[in-house]
């Protein structure tokens, strides 16, 4: 059977972006250890997840984290989903995630394509576009397992989205997310089966741990789920290092067994790009 061995990383995040770099490093190596073949990080672990700060902490392409996680890629041997990191670019900051080949080669680069301004009564209030810009690519990127696609966070909600990722060939789609105490409770669990169940995908959702001393408190529960819309694993709000075993051949028994993809009536209806791009490296 095509498996792979992942381990999803919710790291517990505090300090200077050198202690943050140093914690990931070691959490990597655990992963490593344990026979990890791809390597899963959560959303915005450079810094503290706070709006008006990221400026203040947003690294160039080929900076500090940039450079940790291509390192650590190529040392161990594996695939690195390296969460997301604020970027700085010609005056601009975005919400990036990177992936990482074996070789330390970046794989694919992902741009937060919906940024997450909310006003929830009584609940969370949250202005990412304040200080962050766009990105506008479809990112899928090609492994020896299976095409991957990869989003961020806020990203997940918008179905479209998975459809244009799945119609590019994804498998399993990798979400680096921080869901809140208001939006997590309501959405995480029932956001990942359903993209899962409507994509016929395995989805990998990685959020940063719990701190209530921080901001911003993220929900936790990093998730995988599998193409019939099932919970494979789910954490709590604590740091935890977890590795699953994924049989990606259960895409294509189900896709062949429920073809709702097939069935889809494109005379009718389809979902397509306008502007910006596809993302593949």
């Amino acid at each position: 059977m095509k498996q792979i061995r992942a381990a999803i990383i919710q790291a517990f995040l505090r300090g200077s972006a050198e202690e943050r770099r140093a914690h990931i490093r070691e959490l990597v190596r655990q992963a490593a250890v344990q026979g990890a073949e791809l390597v899963t990080l959560p959303e915005i672990w450079n810094g503290p997840y706070q709006q008006d700060l990221f400026p203040s902490f947003a690294e160039p392409r080929f900076g500090p984290s940039w450079q940790l996680l291509s390192e650590l890629a190529a040392e161990y041997g594996i695939w690195l989903s390296g969460g997301s990191i604020a970027e700085c670019e010609d005056g601009r900051v975005y919400n990036t995630a990177y992936v990482f080949d074996r070789t330390g080669k970046e794989a694919a680069r992902h741009r937060k394509m919906h940024l997450f301004d909310i006003q929830v009564t009584g609940g969370q209030h949250f202005m990412e576009s304040a200080t962050l810009t766009a990105g506008n690519e479809v990112t899928v990127f090609e492994t020896e397992f299976c095409k991957m696609g990869l989003c961020i966070c806020y990203d997940a909600r918008f179905p479209e989205l998975f459809r244009l990722m799945v119609d590019r060939g994804a498998k399993l789609i990798l979400v680096p997310a921080a869901f809140n105490l208001t939006t997590g409770p309501a959405h995480w669990e029932l956001l990942f089966r359903q993209r899962a169940v409507d994509n016929q995908v395995f989805c990998i959702g990685t959020s940063p741990a719990r701190d209530m001393q921080a901001s911003y408190h993220a929900w936790g529960h990093s998730i995988v789920t599998d193409p019939w819309g099932r919970v494979v694993t789910q954490m709590e709000a604590e740091e935890e290092l977890r590795v699953v075993e994924l049989d990606l051949e259960m895409v294509d028994k189900i896709r062949t067994e429920l073809p709702l993809l097939a069935h889809r009536r494109k005379d009718l209806y389809r979902v397509e790009q306008f502007g910006g791009s596809a993302s593949a490296i």
